[in-house]
């Protein structure tokens, strides 16, 4: 065993990319949140994927959401550092208004504040790398709060 210091990564990879999900980050970089849902049986689905979890459809349209959340859970990331981001990160997972969850960062709140059915809504902001990603704030009727 060696006792070098491993090099740290410094290139990051960008975003993948498909047919199922380039509308979702399309959409995102014209400030809009599009959720997917089956044409077959009306079910939402986030992340986007081919075919429906519920009926196996590969018919599929979007949606536009309100942007309006809930906070569901959430977690403070210190590592691994990704240029992109600035540390301490928190991340959460919310409840969407329509039905569906989404996983984003959280701006604008103190971490201590957190709770769990802490109101946010969904803005969105270009990172380090140049994409343009959802990320959660304040819902500005309530300041965040219930």
């Amino acid at each position: 065993m060696s006792d070098a210091t491993p090099e740290r990564r410094t290139a990051v990879p960008g975003l993948t990319v498909t047919q199922d999900n380039e509308f979702f980050f399309t959409a995102a970089r014209e400030g809009r949140l599009e959720i997917q849902r089956c044409t077959d049986c009306k079910t939402l689905r986030h992340p986007p994927g081919p075919a429906c979890p519920s009926c196996r459809s590969f018919e599929w349209d979007t949606v536009e959401s309100t942007r309006r959340a809930t906070l569901h859970s959430w977690t403070v990331v210190h590592h691994p550092q990704d240029p992109a981001f600035t540390y301490p990160l928190a991340v959460g997972l919310v409840d969407l208004e329509e039905g569906t969850r989404l996983v984003a960062d959280i701006s604008g709140v103190d971490h201590a504040d957190l709770r769990r059915g802490f109101e946010l809504e969904v803005g969105f902001a270009e990172h380090a790398h140049g994409e343009v990603l959802p990320q959660l704030r304040p819902a500005a009727t309530t300041g965040g709060a219930e």
